[in-house]
């Protein structure tokens, strides 16, 4: 079976190492997240074989972290801005709506997500340990995007600051051997898949929207599934089309490998931009791409409270899933369908031909998608009928005539046709009686013919 190689889509910049995440050769079908540099425990489960650290040598200094929570607020600023999100808001925060994270575990102690984390259950990586290094730093983040409701007038704010967080732990790593980005063997075989059960986990337990930052190369039948599955449910999908821009593949042949769960048909694959709306350069580009986000130097909430920053289309998926999000709070029955109808509808910066594989059809507007949504649905709800009022409050037109022949008619062609059939039934007998009367003379005056030829 081929291999797929597993990446994280995105590498928190402030606190880690911004070059190539190290990561330990998967051992099972999923292992471990990108996120940290810093090897982890693993737990029986998966490969005991623990990671070899991977020296970046261009890796740039770390930056410093952000000061405070005031200070979060301001440098985030730009990207709700970009997003539209502060006019969504005065519509819905998204109260009432519960997005599955598939990513590593969440810090659910954060001030910004305190009371608001479901923990699921651990869907194929290692357990989420507030004492193991780095554990829970890219999850926390990608929470703190969509659901951070900030430390009243300071703190970090995600695009839905009243939706909740359905924990579902799911590892990915990556090691890029050689930086080709290209596709390895893959050493998982089982008919199924963690992110599969993730994803069946998360509808059957209330989620309405699932944020996956993470994919891997080539589908999986199970996870096709799982994905119709949530579909046919009303559960939106959002995934990162992966940090594959500037591999040698992608600069070789103008595209990048598709990744999945973007890849798959209903799933909504994000791009990331920077803070002037450009694609970012890691940003992969292939036709998985539907619309971008904001995915360089993005604020965000780590694990122990601290703020930092996010680069690469992880975060671009969490703000779109946040965005996701505010559209199901308002219209909990839309379709899967029509919420990716709404926001690549509403698209702004979008390229000139209306569509490209960097960006898609091109940045979400939370305000915009959210008014074409209420359209959407208002447009497909079906209108119902009072009895007798079936056109307003006028009279009913009487009822037309059936069709076919009047029934006058059809009886006067009846009495004629009778008529006619009687008519000739006459003429017919009395033929026979004629003939008969004339039958004995015949034969008496045939003698007289006969002798009077020998004559």
């Amino acid at each position: 079976m081929l291999r797929r190689r597993l990446w994280a889509a995105g590498a928190l910049v402030a606190l880690s190492v911004a070059g190539p995440v190290p990561v330990a050769a998967p051992a099972t079908a999923i292992s471990a997240l990108a996120g940290s540099s810093s090897s982890v425990p693993p737990s029986p489960s998966v490969s005991t074989a623990p990671p070899e650290p991977v020296p970046s040598e261009s890796a740039p200094p770390e930056p410093a972290p952000l000061e405070g929570a005031a200070d979060v607020r301001e440098d985030q600023r730009w990207v709700l801005e970009m997003l539209n999100a502060e006019e969504a808001w005065k519509v819905t925060k998204g109260s009432g709506v519960i997005v599955a994270l598939v990513d590593s575990g969440v810090d659910d102690q954060v001030a910004e997500l305190r009371g608001r984390v479901i923990s699921g259950p651990d869907m194929g990586s290692i357990r989420f340990d507030r004492d193991t290094p780095d554990a829970g730093r890219h999850g926390t983040a990608m929470a703190s995007l969509i659901a951070g409701a900030g430390k009243g007038r300071e703190g970090l704010l995600g695009v839905a600051p009243e939706a909740r967080i359905l924990s579902l732990p799911l590892i990915v790593e990556e090691r890029p051997e050689d930086g080709s980005a290209l596709p390895e063997e893959d050493l998982r075989s089982r008919s199924d898949s963690p992110l599969a059960r993730a994803i069946r986990y998360a509808v059957d337990h209330g989620a309405k929207v699932v944020s996956m930052s993470l994919g891997a190369y080539g589908p999986h039948r199970s996870e096709r599934e799982a994905v119709s599955y949530a579909l046919s449910r009303g559960v939106v999908l959002v995934a990162a089309v992966g940090n594959d821009g500037e591999s040698q593949y992608s600069m070789d042949n103008a595209t990048s490998f598709w990744n999945f769960p973007a890849g798959y048909s209903g799933v909504i694959g994000v791009g990331a931009v920077d803070d002037l709306g450009k694609p970012a350069t890691f940003s992969s580009d292939n036709l998985s791409v539907m619309v971008s986000a904001p995915g360089v130097d993005v604020p965000v909430v780590v694990p122990g409270g601290k703020y930092g920053s996010s680069e690469g289309t992880s975060s671009a998926t969490a703000l779109v899933a946040g965005v996701a999000a505010l559209i199901k709070a308002k219209y909990p029955d839309i379709s899967p369908q029509m919420v990716s109808q709404a926001l690549t509808s509403t698209a702004t910066a979008g390229p000139a031909n209306g569509y490209d594989d960097h960006i898609g059809f091109g940045v979400v507007d939370a305000a915009a998608a959210l008014a074409k949504a209420g359209r959407l649905v208002a447009g497909a709800a079906e209108v119902p009928v009072p009895d007798g009022k079936r056109f307003g409050d006028g009279t009913l037109p009487t009822e037309p005539s059936r069709p076919g022949p009047e029934p006058v008619r059809l009886w006067l062609y009846g009495v004629g046709l009778a008529g006619g059939l009687l008519a000739f039934a006459g003429a017919v007998a009395m033929l026979n009686r004629h003939s008969g009367r004339e039958g004995p003379m015949a034969a008496a005056f045939e003698p007289v013919r006969r002798g009077r030829s020998r004559r």
